[in-house]
């Protein structure tokens, strides 16, 4: 029998020179902080560690049926601006407050963004904007932003994107997404597997659904893979699997949100033994990359759950403080409160929204009621 021991050189090759063949494309390596010391600086209040576990418990009992409430994951498409995102923060907690019989508001904060070719990739890959890369800086901007919500007493959702990351963020995030881009990928199936918090897996950007399908029987299933602990130590991880996770519908080749795509999805996920329930993103696909649109799309989900479909768990928006987006253009000032990647409608333009979708929740539960 073959040993390890066989492999190895009776002297080792101490001066060998691998450069030839190891790392011929790494321009330079940086030390990365670790997740543990990061804690250690920005450590999650009491008040924060029971704000994310009640909202976890909540999000779960909505997704189980047990809560007739609507998700609301609502947002900047993406954070790039502290003061803009916690303006952004105190604007929605009041409009969550309000409607909190109807909805369980959870604001969209997003630090990483999948590209199609290249581009900002976000808050923590590059905070400063202008290809510094300063992630050590970004990963503690990120954390400081997500604390200083949640002590407004807002839950946060974020897209995993990076599969270190979670680990500098994860315990303070009530909602979790895997992209379109990434629900097929097999490490981000058995990340969701291991998150303490639900998880959405988006259909696939052709419209599929069967991809997030699969990825929800993938995630709720045990797993074993190599990651990075919170100290910063290479192991080998065991999870249990994940019962919260379920379906984002944000089109492909065509919207998908009429009634049509969603029985079609429910019934997809019924034969697969899994429960028939769909979020809704407004944006993306589903509104043709048209930020208005994403007013038309909540009008029409709207009158779906007001006709009495339960099946309809939750919804996404993409929202700022002021509507469309900008370039980022070296050396030329952004506007403020303006999406610096897809465009947002207002946050003027949310309210209406969030209360026209309310209204449908009471109409859905008086009927289901009656």
């Amino acid at each position: 029998m073959t040993t390890l021991h066989a492999h190895r050189p009776a002297t080792p090759l101490s001066t060998h020179d691998a450069t030839r063949i190891d790392d011929v494309r790494i321009k330079s390596v940086r030390p990365l902080i670790t997740p543990a010391i990061l804690e250690e600086w920005l450590p999650a209040p009491v008040a924060a560690q029971r704000l994310v576990e009640s909202s976890r418990a909540a999000i779960s009992r909505v997704l189980h049926g047990q809560d007739d409430r609507l998700i609301v994951v609502v947002g900047p498409c993406s954070i790039h601006d502290h003061e803009q995102a916690m303006a952004y923060a105190r604007l929605l907690q009041a409009q969550a407050a309000a409607l909190s019989q109807e909805l369980l508001v959870v604001m969209r904060v997003y630090f990483e963004k999948p590209r199609t070719t290249v581009g900002w990739k976000g808050y923590i890959n590059d905070p400063r904007m202008d290809g510094s890369f300063a992630i050590n800086e970004g990963l503690e901007m990120a954390r400081a932003l997500v604390l200083d919500v949640l002590a407004l007493g807002l839950p946060v959702g974020t897209e995993f994107l990076d599969l270190l990351s979670p680990q500098y963020i994860s315990d303070l995030v009530s909602w979790g997404a895997i992209g379109a881009r990434t629900t097929e990928s097999q490490s981000h199936r058995q990340l969701a597997s291991g998150l303490s918090c639900p998880v959405g897996f988006k259909n696939g950007t052709d419209g599929g659904v069967k991809v997030a399908s699969d990825a929800i029987l993938a995630a709720q299933s045990a797993h074993a893979f190599m990651g990075m602990t919170k100290m910063g130590q290479a192991a080998i991880f065991e999870t249990r699997g994940n019962q919260d996770c379920h379906v984002i519908l944000r089109g492909g080749k065509a919207p998908n949100y009429s009634a049509a795509d969603v029985q079609a999805a429910c019934d997809m996920l019924h034969k697969a033994g899994l429960r028939p329930q769909v979020m809704i993103d407004l944006s993306h696909a589903n509104s043709s990359k048209q930020h208005r649109r994403q007013i038309d799309v909540a009008q029409d989900v709207a009158a779906q759950i007001a006709a009495g479909d339960a099946r309809i768990t939750g919804v996404m928006i993409e929202s700022h403080l002021e509507e469309g987006r900008q370039d980022i253009e070296p050396g030329q000032p952004l506007k403020h409160g303006v999406s610096v990647t897809d465009a947002c409608i207002s946050f003027a333009q949310t309210v209406p929204v969030l209360e026209q979708l309310a209204a449908a929740v009471r109409t859905r539960r008086a009927k289901n009621k009656a």
